[in-house]
């Protein structure tokens, strides 16, 4: 297996020390919804971790929750409600989103604020071997003692230092030197500490976690590119210069950046589309699939059209291992050939375009297969077994058909069974929906619809599958009549969820 190394700019062979590999992924800071640059990280490293685990090794992962920060403080302040109870709400959110995108949890979840005593004494450390100094209330770390400082970005201090300046109110010895402790300001939360009341700086957060949790030397750290400079090279000095072990981490693996209409998405440019928006719109395969379906390591551009395609990819997907002919016609299907094509694909440095591009391939020929009366059993579950355990879709075991949809009476009082030839004329007609919405015939779909709610049916695009509200059980005459209308064909499509 090699892996990009940041710190190298290269691919390395893959060698942990032992056969549990130690990892790091910077969490979330929670103080608003989480969007889909945070799914496309914390997708990759669940998918990183999955693979290493399917290669027979133990995973210890752990992530943070910077549960404290100028942003939550001031979106706490602006909302008129205690920090803390900001942190908790989105960080509840976030585990939320994560399980909904069926992101396995963490070993251990650290929270900034529940580690500070342990920073503390972190910081204290670093003033007594020189490589941090105290002023002002404040604790600064001081960058001209680390003679490498700069070698994850592959920069130079002087490089740095040029557009480099110190900002109103600090009391920095050089323009480079970055906060390990932050005097408190009036009306912020702090913490006691022997340089007074204050808070710790984000870098020196995660250095304390890790070293905690994981130990002097880590096997991976990850986070998105945008963490490179300046706070993942400021972990490696703060960590180094404390515990003198190097390296702080074997590997440094830094994920592409979602981009919508040219620019980063992101909180703070308000270009986002939340998690929970597009599980609701598209669901989770969709959205992983969208996310493995770019190298990790290359920008990913959203677009409808894009995740749109991903979501037909899943149910192309579920088609195929849906599918139950027995089979007779010679020797069933082997799948081992893709099944070594999709290792060498995940071996290559998590390439999950070219992973998943085979479980695509193996799905066609299983289709082309079973066709033509060759058992198919093994190969399926091959597929799945690596679209799941590998890749961390969920593929229901049947699909439901893609018209079935949820009826139901608007009124309790009308709590009443619904004919079953009700239901089918309705799927019907959805059906036909269904199908003129992907074709983006958003005409048909929109006459259809109207045509409904004549009879008193009020369709709801919900998720995977519309809700079609009754005002009452409309006569299956009035239906059989619209379909005939519209020239739509009888289909008993009302199958259940499995």
């Amino acid at each position: 297996m090699k892996v990009f190394n940041t710190l190298s700019g290269k691919k390395e062979e893959f060698v942990p020390d032992g056969d549990e590999v130690k990892m790091y992924v910077c969490g979330v800071t929670p103080y608003s919804d989480a969007h889909l640059g945070h799914a496309m990280s914390y997708i990759i490293f669940d998918v990183v971790r999955r693979y290493l685990r399917f290669c027979g090794y133990r995973v210890k992962y752990v992530q943070n929750v910077t549960d404290i920060d100028d942003k939550i403080i001031n979106r706490a302040n602006g909302l008129g409600i205690p920090a803390r109870e900001l942190a908790e709400q989105f960080a509840q959110s976030y585990f939320a989103d994560m399980n909904a995108l069926n992101v396995e949890s963490a070993d251990v979840y650290p929270r900034a604020t529940g580690e500070i005593p342990d920073m503390v004494k972190v910081i204290r450390g670093l003033i007594d071997k020189g490589f941090a100094y105290p002023v002002g209330g404040s604790v600064y770390f001081r960058v001209r003692n680390v003679p490498d400082y700069g070698k994850l970005s592959h920069r130079t201090l002087e490089s740095m230092r040029a557009g480099a300046r110190i900002e109103a109110g600090e009391e920095k010895e050089d323009p480079m030197d970055f906060v390990l402790w932050k005097a408190s300001k009036p009306g912020e939360p702090s913490w006691e500490s022997p340089w007074g009341p204050g808070r710790p700086g984000w870098h020196i957060e995660c250095s304390v976690m890790s070293l905690k949790y994981l130990g002097e030397s880590l096997d991976i750290h990850g986070g998105g590119q945008d963490l490179v400079f300046p706070h993942h090279e400021n972990e490696i000095a703060q960590s180094e210069s404390y515990s003198g072990v190097k390296p702080f981490v074997k590997y440094w693996l830094h994920n592409g950046l979602v981009r919508i209409g040219g620019e980063k998405m992101s909180k703070s440019l308000g270009n986002l589309i939340t998690i929970r928006e597009a599980l609701e719109r598209y669901g989770a395969d969709a959205v992983r699939i969208f996310v493995l379906s770019s190298h990790y390591r290359s920008p990913l551009t959203y677009s409808e059209d894009i995740i749109e395609a991903a979501q037909g990819g899943v149910e192309r997907l579920i088609r195929v291992i849906s599918r139950h002919e027995p089979g007779s016609a010679g020797e069933p299907l082997d799948a081992e050939p893709y099944r070594n094509q999709f290792v060498e694909a995940m071996d290559d440095d998590f390439n999950t375009p070219r992973a998943l591009a085979v479980l695509f391939d193996l799905a066609r020929v299983i289709n082309q297969a079973a066709d033509a009366g060759i058992t198919i059993n093994d190969a399926q579950n091959t597929l799945v077994s690596l679209a799941r355990e590998v890749l961390g879709l969920k593929l229901p075991k049947e699909i439901h058909m893609e018209a079935s949809v949820t009826i139901s009476l608007k009124a309790a009082a009308n709590a009443t069974a619904i004919p079953d030839a009700i239901n089918a004329r309705i799927n019907s007609i959805v059906a036909e929906r269904v199908k003129c919405r992907k074709e983006k015939n958003w005409q048909r779909a929109d006459e259809i619809r109207h045509k409904l709610a004549e009879l008193g049916v009020t369709l709801e695009d919900t998720k995977a599958k519309p809700n079609a509200l009754l005002e009452h059980i409309p006569p299956e005459e009035a239906l059989q009549s619209l379909m005939q209308e519209l020239g739509i064909e009888f289909q008993d499509t009302s199958i259940k969820d499995n």
